[in-house]
């Protein structure tokens, strides 16, 4: 399968997103997969008991959260060589904020091992990020709820995809995800990977 790596701050829409991107896809015929990186690690880290939900992953000791980066990226590169022709795509990010500074997302033993064909950056305006993020209760985002925040992850999330393609040859590409039609942003991820 071709791998595209969907990565952006939380809030910025990427669920969204890509539920519109297998939508679209599932219409054209092409066999495609969703699949959330951070699904992987909270399993293990639930399993482990170093944690009770995904918000509380970013808190755990950068050692344990490297561990879970490793064991999730074999189980998708598995999956992604077992799916067979067409396209897959990763829901994750490409930095995350810790209390000892941002880790890589997509650090060496991450980014070769999946391998990807582009890295997608999903970005939208930082006000209309923090206005998502207070719509959806379900999730716990006060690490992220300053503007200044947003664009000092933005701007990591930038050099580190770009870190990250180097690694592999895969090209980067900074999709805006504009309020109200998630459709815009999916169509401009779509085309690229084909």
């Amino acid at each position: 399968m071709k791998i595209g790596i969907v990565t952006g701050i939380p809030g910025v829409g990427k669920t969204t997103v890509l539920q519109k991107v297998k939508e679209i896809l599932d219409k054209e015929g092409i066999n495609n997969k969703i699949i959330n990186y951070g699904d992987f690690m909270l399993k293990t880290a639930i399993s482990l008991g170093y944690v009770n939900n995904r918000d509380e992953m970013r808190k755990l000791p950068v050692e344990k959260q490297r561990q879970l980066q490793i064991d999730a990226a074999k189980g998708i590169a598995k999956e992604a060589k077992e799916g067979g022709d067409g396209m897959l795509f990763i829901d994750t990010h490409a930095v995350i904020k810790t209390p000892s500074g941002y880790l890589p997302g997509l650090p060496k033993y991450v980014i070769e091992e999946i391998n990807p064909y582009i890295i997608f950056l999903l970005e939208a305006e930082p006000r209309l990020i923090l206005e998502r993020q207070k719509r959806d209760t379900t999730r716990s985002r006060t690490d992220y709820s300053d503007e200044k925040v947003i664009i000092e992850t933005i701007n990591f999330a930038r050099y580190a995809a770009m870190a990250s393609a180097v690694l592999v040859g895969a090209t980067v590409k900074v999709v805006i995800n504009a309020e109200g039609d998630p459709s815009i942003a999916a169509n401009e991820i779509i085309r690229s990977m084909k």
